[in-house]
């Protein structure tokens, strides 16, 4: 195989350096030609190129091509009639192994790449989408953004009219515990009497140093809640739930308006068309603190102010929209759209609740008015509710330090000297004075 290939070597350069002679030659005669002298006649110029041609074309072989044939023999092509040995025309090539063919190109999905991109930029309405400015995701202020985003590029709505829809969704789902909230508001509200005699009891005791009492009316406290189906834990169901989605709108709002999101600046209503910035007329800070406040006063999604353990916590509800305020005035009016909205919404389901039909329907127990003199506690004023409760706290830190004392007091006796508690030292025998002496200090005493 090795000596095939060096004969095949061989003859391919003596084919290459047969046709770089012939290729000089041709130069070189057609030089000659063109450079004779002037004073040279043209049948001399004449006769004398055509001896050079026929010179060299007597040199130069005809020009040979190798080329393959089927059959895997080399054979040439030649411009001239001469035919090369057989010797040489029938050299047989090395089988080599069949090149393998070209890959095939992916199936077309459709887009390229960039176009593919270029969608993921541009969301349906024509926007940028969240993805492609750092919003959205799978935590729960992303699917909120997501949400909103869906709604607002689907339907073509507003941002305004997007929050308000999404506010109310939200709403709506939790909208049976609101309904259990208020089930369980209007049976703390008509045992209320009975609830505030025993809870007067318990303080007392609690007061008095009486752990055994105390302990008592509580587990009377337990049993009467428990007939009456009756819990006070039910009634902050909503506000619990509410709070995670509230979290997650509010920054989900303040992202997209921090971002900002292009479409908000004009996707306001009336006065606040710029859902990116702050209200400038303070309009909406105010009708946020006002509807929180009437939510907080009706009692719309928990227990009413006026139910036993809610006096104290009430002044507290109180002055919460007042304090706000001052931080709610700078936020983005896409923030207080939904909070306002939400507002609104709750002091809307609570009209809807007081309907007597409506309340049949959900098996909401009919609210009973109690008189003043009924109840065991009286209610008083807002500086009467600050001292008792204030009072509260001395007496229970008073109690907490004499059990203190007393602790220390026990332990001192356990781990000290006897003390000396009686007339006579027990470990001796009596005489019979002291007996004698005894027994007139009991006589006199008896007289």
């Amino acid at each position: 195989m090795w000596v095939k290939r060096i004969q095949l070597w061989r003859a391919t350069q003596a084919v290459v350096s047969m046709n770089s002679t012939s290729l000089q030659a041709s130069k070189a005669a057609s030089q000659m030609c063109t450079s004779g002298h002037s004073r040279r006649d043209m049948h001399l110029t004449s006769s004398w190129s055509s001896q050079l041609n026929r010179r060299a074309g007597a040199i130069a072989p005809p020009t040979l091509l190798p080329l393959y044939s089927s059959a895997g023999t080399l054979r040439y092509a030649s411009s001239g009639t001469e035919q090369m040995p057989e010797s040489v025309s029938t050299k047989e090539l090395v089988e080599l192994p069949d090149i393998p063919e070209a890959p095939m190109p992916p199936a077309a999905t459709g887009l390229d790449n960039m176009s593919q991109q270029l969608i993921d930029a541009v969301n349906l309405a024509g926007e940028p989408s969240f993805a492609s400015i750092g919003l959205g995701g799978w935590s729960p202020v992303g699917m909120v953004q997501n949400c909103m985003e869906f709604v607002h590029c689907t339907w073509d709505i507003p941002w305004w009219g997007t929050i308000a829809i999404g506010t109310a969704i939200v709403r709506t789902i939790i909208f049976p515990l609101v309904i259990l909230a208020q089930r369980n508001s209007a049976k703390m509200n008509n045992n209320m009497p009975q609830m505030q005699l025993l809870q007067m009891k318990m303080t007392e005791a609690r007061q008095s140093g009486n752990a055994l009492e105390s302990a008592r009316y509580a587990q009377e406290m337990m049993v009467f809640m428990k007939e009456k189906g009756v819990n006070p834990l039910k009634n902050m169901i909503v506000p619990l739930a509410q709070a995670p989605l509230f979290i997650s709108f509010f920054m989900g709002l303040r992202q997209m308006a921090n971002t900002p999101v292009d479409s908000m600046r004009d996707g306001g209503l009336f006065w606040f068309t710029d859902l990116t910035m702050a209200d400038p007329f303070y309009i909406l800070p105010v009708i946020t603190s006002a509807t929180l406040y009437l939510t907080i006063e009706i009692g719309t999604d928990s227990a009413r102010l006026s139910a036993a353990n809610m006096n104290t916590m009430k002044y507290v509800l109180r002055a919460l929209p007042l304090v706000i305020f001052p931080f709610t005035m700078n936020f983005p009016a896409a923030i207080l759209t939904y909070w306002a909205c939400s507002n609104f919404i709750s002091l809307g389901q609570v009209a809807l609740l007081r309907v007597p039909a409506v309340r049949d329907y959900f098996k909401i127990e009919k609210l009973l008015t109690h008189a003043p003199s009924s109840l065991p506690k009286k209610k008083k004023g807002f500086v009467g509710g600050m001292k008792e409760s204030w009072e509260n706290m001395k007496i229970t830190k008073e109690i907490e330090e004499r059990q203190r004392l007393d602790e220390i007091r026990f332990a001192k006796a356990g781990k000290g000297p006897l003390v000396k508690t009686y007339k006579y030292d027990p470990t001796k025998p009596r005489t019979h004075t002291d007996q004698i002496t005894s027994n007139l200090e009991k006589s006199s005493k008896d007289k």
